[in-house]
Protein backbone atom coordinates (compact mmCIF):
# COMPACT_ATOMS: atom_id res chain seq x y z
CA UNK A 1 0.00 0.00 0.00
CA UNK A 2 1.40 3.54 -0.77
CA UNK A 3 1.67 6.35 1.58
CA UNK A 4 -0.40 8.47 -0.27
CA UNK A 5 -3.33 5.53 -0.67
CA UNK A 6 -2.73 5.31 3.57
CA UNK A 7 -3.01 9.35 3.98
CA UNK A 8 -6.33 9.55 1.98
CA UNK A 9 -7.72 6.63 3.90
CA UNK A 10 -6.60 8.67 6.78
CA UNK A 11 -8.33 11.45 5.60
CA UNK A 12 -11.74 10.12 4.72
CA UNK A 13 -11.01 8.55 7.96
CA UNK A 14 -11.03 11.54 9.79
CA UNK A 15 -13.93 13.01 7.70
CA UNK A 16 -16.26 10.18 8.57
CA UNK A 17 -15.78 10.90 12.15
CA UNK A 18 -16.55 14.26 12.10
CA UNK A 19 -19.49 13.06 10.13
CA UNK A 20 -20.34 10.70 12.83
CA UNK A 21 -20.25 13.85 15.62
CA UNK A 22 -22.86 15.75 12.99
CA UNK A 23 -25.06 12.61 12.64
CA UNK A 24 -24.77 11.96 16.40
CA UNK A 25 -26.90 15.63 16.82
CA UNK A 26 -28.86 15.47 13.57
CA UNK A 27 -32.64 14.74 14.41
CA UNK A 28 -33.26 12.86 11.51
CA UNK A 29 -30.53 10.11 12.75
CA UNK A 30 -32.53 7.16 14.41
CA UNK A 31 -31.89 6.75 18.05
CA UNK A 32 -29.53 3.63 17.89
CA UNK A 33 -27.32 5.21 15.54
CA UNK A 34 -27.06 8.52 17.47
CA UNK A 35 -26.11 6.59 20.57
CA UNK A 36 -23.28 4.38 18.43
CA UNK A 37 -22.29 7.05 16.14
CA UNK A 38 -21.87 9.35 19.79
CA UNK A 39 -20.35 6.96 21.22
CA UNK A 40 -17.49 6.11 18.00
CA UNK A 41 -17.34 9.95 17.57
CA UNK A 42 -16.29 10.89 21.22
CA UNK A 43 -13.60 8.06 21.47
CA UNK A 44 -11.95 8.39 18.25
CA UNK A 45 -11.96 12.79 19.27
CA UNK A 46 -10.91 11.71 22.81
CA UNK A 47 -7.15 12.13 23.59
CA UNK A 48 -7.58 8.96 26.36
CA UNK A 49 -7.35 5.88 24.34
CA UNK A 50 -9.31 2.19 25.79
CA UNK A 51 -5.65 0.57 25.35
CA UNK A 52 -2.23 3.23 26.00
CA UNK A 53 -0.47 3.97 22.88
CA UNK A 54 2.99 3.36 25.07
CA UNK A 55 2.43 -0.65 24.75
CA UNK A 56 4.22 -1.75 21.62
CA UNK A 57 2.17 -2.72 18.55
CA UNK A 58 -1.01 -3.69 20.86
CA UNK A 59 -1.36 0.33 21.99
CA UNK A 60 -1.66 1.22 18.34
CA UNK A 61 -4.39 -1.04 17.97
CA UNK A 62 -7.87 0.68 18.43
CA UNK A 63 -6.58 3.27 16.28
CA UNK A 64 -5.97 0.87 13.33
CA UNK A 65 -8.73 -1.74 14.27
CA UNK A 66 -11.81 -0.44 16.73
CA UNK A 67 -12.00 2.69 15.60
CA UNK A 68 -12.39 2.47 11.57
CA UNK A 69 -14.65 -1.01 12.57
CA UNK A 70 -16.93 1.64 14.64
CA UNK A 71 -17.19 3.98 12.21
CA UNK A 72 -17.84 1.42 9.41
CA UNK A 73 -20.64 0.23 11.58
CA UNK A 74 -22.31 3.28 12.04
CA UNK A 75 -21.81 4.45 8.65
CA UNK A 76 -24.35 1.26 7.85
CA UNK A 77 -26.64 2.11 10.66
CA UNK A 78 -27.35 6.00 9.20
CA UNK A 79 -29.11 5.79 5.91
CA UNK A 80 -27.18 6.54 2.87
CA UNK A 81 -28.33 9.93 1.90
CA UNK A 82 -28.39 11.92 5.44
CA UNK A 83 -24.73 10.00 5.69
CA UNK A 84 -23.69 12.00 2.40
CA UNK A 85 -25.19 15.39 3.69
CA UNK A 86 -23.14 14.41 6.81
CA UNK A 87 -20.38 13.87 4.85
CA UNK A 88 -20.62 17.13 3.00
CA UNK A 89 -20.86 19.01 5.91
CA UNK A 90 -18.01 17.73 7.55
CA UNK A 91 -15.59 18.52 4.48
CA UNK A 92 -16.59 22.11 4.92
CA UNK A 93 -15.86 22.51 8.52
CA UNK A 94 -12.28 22.44 8.42
CA UNK A 95 -10.52 21.17 11.68
CA UNK A 96 -12.55 18.87 14.28
CA UNK A 97 -15.15 20.58 16.76
CA UNK A 98 -13.51 22.15 19.30
CA UNK A 99 -15.44 22.08 23.16
CA UNK A 100 -13.86 22.56 26.81
CA UNK A 101 -17.30 21.12 27.97
CA UNK A 102 -17.07 18.32 25.81
CA UNK A 103 -13.77 17.39 27.08
CA UNK A 104 -14.23 17.77 30.50
CA UNK A 105 -17.39 15.62 30.03
CA UNK A 106 -14.93 12.67 28.67
CA UNK A 107 -12.33 13.46 31.29
CA UNK A 108 -15.04 13.18 34.13
CA UNK A 109 -16.71 10.12 31.85
CA UNK A 110 -13.22 8.33 31.72
CA UNK A 111 -12.55 9.38 35.78
CA UNK A 112 -15.96 7.74 37.22
CA UNK A 113 -15.07 4.39 35.18
CA UNK A 114 -11.73 4.05 36.68
CA UNK A 115 -13.14 5.15 40.34
CA UNK A 116 -15.49 2.65 39.45
CA UNK A 117 -13.67 -0.16 38.21
CA UNK A 118 -11.05 0.34 41.02
CA UNK A 119 -14.00 0.01 43.29
CA UNK A 120 -14.57 -3.48 41.66
CA UNK A 121 -11.32 -4.72 41.80
CA UNK A 122 -9.88 -3.15 44.89
CA UNK A 123 -9.31 -5.87 47.59
CA UNK A 124 -11.06 -4.97 50.88
CA UNK A 125 -9.95 -5.29 54.18
CA UNK A 126 -12.66 -7.39 55.42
Amino acid sequence: MKFETLRAWAKTLKRDVLALWIAARDPRTPWYAKVAAASVAAYALSPIDLIPDFIPVIGYLDDLIIVPLGIFFCIKMIPSDLMDEFRMKAAEIEGRPVSKYAAALILLLWIVCGVWLMAIWWPSKS
